[in-house]
């Protein structure tokens, strides 16, 4: 019997990590890693996988949780469980984890810039990532059974 499995994932909680965000959907949404409250209220369970900041930018103690915070909420987005509406907000609840963060001003313009334009793809409900599965049975691979 084979496994399935997705690809691109660096990081796992390893806590429950619980955060105040600007983002109100119409009802609560529970999955299986993630909830959040019409009030704002971002829940992330440990065991939440996440391939932390893309592009360019070096994964740090400054973009970290933002990282974490905005791959969520692009999941969200992803899977149709939040309005696309909310996109521009999740790049600045990124933008504002990091200023609490401590990263610098430039920084966090540079990659605050580079998520409006170049990530809208990820929120993307036709850019959910692909399944794997390992091993190929033996007759997909040209031996008998």
């Amino acid at each position: 019997m084979g496994i399935k499995y997705r690809k691109g994932y660096k990081y796992q909680l390893v806590e429950d990590y619980t955060c105040q965000i600007g983002i109100y959907p119409e009802k609560d949404i529970v999955t299986e890693y993630i909830e959040l409250t019409v009030t704002g209220k971002l829940f992330i369970k440990h065991g939440y996988a996440w391939d932390g900041t893309s592009g360019p930018t070096i994964d740090g103690p400054t973009n970290m949780r933002g990282s974490l915070i905005h791959d969520t909420i692009y999941q969200l987005l992803r899977e149709g469980l939040l309005k696309p509406e909310w996109r521009k907000q999740a790049d600045c609840e990124f933008e504002k984890a990091c200023k609490e963060d401590g990263m610098c001003d430039i920084r966090r313009y540079i990659d605050l810039k580079g998520l409006r334009y170049f990530a809208g793809y990820a929120a993307d409900p036709r850019h959910d990532r692909k399944i794997y599965e390992a091993p190929l049975p033996f007759n997909k691979i040209g031996n008998k059974k």
